[in-house]
């Protein structure tokens, strides 16, 4: 839970009462690796802080799923706009690795944010960064190469990167593993 604290005193700095009525709210769970976490139509009850490991968001298809999000270690994951409209969901998450997770329910995260002075803060600060994250994501399909995707997302997770498969991160730069394979032969 450390680290869960160590997050959210990053965004304002929690008083001790604050931070006993979050952790009180918080439950640590585990996920094998490949663990499908929320199914398509399912609706997100949770917000995850990750302990550790990998967890991939993909809209399931016939032949290829298609890959546009990855959080790890000391990040959140989440199906967001799910969680905030608490609206069925149209993509899935699942574990790439076993993964252990804080999560929060949403009606306890709405209590943190109505009975606290630093809720509605970090709960807005969170939603920022999704968004932000999101939109450069968004900016990278449109503007950048696939070897310039492929690069920056090895540049800022050289280790956790080695443990996606391939065809994951073809789908999320946008290309076939066959290119992948190519760009990464060309980069070596």
């Amino acid at each position: 839970m450390d680290k869960v604290k160590a997050y959210l005193n990053r965004i304002n700095q929690l008083e001790e009462n604050e931070w006993d009525f979050f952790a009180s709210k918080l439950e640590n769970y585990e996920y094998a690796k490949k663990t499908i976490i929320l199914k398509t139509g399912a609706i997100e009850k949770y917000i995850y802080f990750i302990e550790y490991g990998i967890i991939r968001y993909f809209v399931p298809e016939d032949t290829n799923d298609l890959t546009f999000g990855f959080s790890f270690e000391n990040d959140i994951g989440s199906a967001y706009d799910s969680f905030i409209n608490q609206a069925p969901t149209n993509y899935q998450l699942e574990t790439l690795t076993d993964t252990q997770v804080w999560r929060i329910a949403y009606s306890d995260l709405m209590d943190f944010y109505q009975n606290t002075k630093s809720g509605n803060h970090i709960g807005r600060v969170i939603g920022e960064q999704l968004y932000i994250k999101a939109i450069k994501r968004e900016l990278s399909l449109l503007s950048e190469t696939a070897e310039q995707r492929y690069e920056k997302l090895f540049h800022d997770r050289p280790k956790l990167i080695q443990q996606i498969p391939l065809k994951y991160i073809a789908s999320y730069i946008g290309i076939t593993p066959q290119a992948l394979s190519r760009i990464r032969k060309q980069i070596s």
